[in-house]
């Protein structure tokens, strides 16, 4: 009775290891699975991602060719780099000058706008200098201090002169951009692109860049420290 009890139990507790080991095998398949299905999850997840990344620093590398034709390029080509003080000695209209504005398809028509020359002295040094508003007034007219925008209501382009007359008159002392070399006769009221407007307009592709090269970053750590945590759980087993 004693050997037929022992074979039974013996038997039975192989059935109980076997049932165990079925089920646990059973446990690591779904546990596969489910592994299988967050990495399959996680992937074109990870693919967008570092493509999100990649069309950014491509955006940002672009803008930044833009900008350097154009923003940097009139920065570093302008002479006037040096800023003063410039006193008023004259401020006189002396005649008007003709403008064409667009009247429709393959239609010009003129108006005409007063020529308001200015002449001041920088920094109080003596030295006569015509004043003009910007690099492109500057290149537009040889003679005015500034150029409006041309249209056919000739008497609002004098009425913008005058006030910038009148302002003339009564700040006799304004700020102003000259050439340190003296190689230029005129000076500027402002600059097309100053410091500020450079570092402005770099901020954009340069946060662009960053936040991309960072988002490609992130998905390959993660990636790496799920390659990672695979290699130490195999160690383990």
């Amino acid at each position: 009775m004693f050997f037929v009890a022992g074979a039974k139990n013996t038997a039975a507790s192989g059935r109980g290891n076997e049932r165990r080991s079925i089920y646990q095998k059973f446990r690591e398949a779904d546990s596969f699975l489910d592994k299988k299905r967050t990495v399959t999850a996680l992937k074109p997840g990870e693919d967008r991602a570092i493509l999100l990344g990649l069309a950014m620093i491509l955006s940002s590398v672009m803008m930044y060719f833009v900008l350097g034709i154009t923003v940097l390029r009139s920065y570093s080509d302008s002479v006037w780099t040096e800023e003063g003080v410039c006193v008023v000695l004259n401020s006189t209209v002396t005649a008007d000058m003709n403008c064409s504005y667009n009247c429709g398809s393959d239609c010009w028509r003129v108006s005409k706008y007063p020529c308001l020359q200015v002449y001041v002295s920088v920094n109080n040094t003596g030295h006569v200098s015509r004043l003009s508003h910007n690099e492109e007034t500057e290149d537009a007219s040889s003679e005015c201090v500034y150029v409006p925008r041309c249209q056919k209501d000739s008497m609002a382009m004098h009425t913008i002169i005058m006030n910038i007359s009148e302002r003339l008159k009564v700040n006799q002392q304004v700020p102003c951009f000259y050439d340190p070399s003296e190689q230029q006769d005129t000076v500027l009221l402002t600059r097309l692109y100053d410091h500020s407007v450079v570092l402005h307009s770099l901020l954009w592709p340069s946060c662009t860049f960053t936040i991309g090269a960072l988002i490609i970053v992130m998905v390959k750590l993660t990636q790496y420290l799920e390659r990672l945590s695979e290699e130490i759980g195999k160690i383990k087993r």
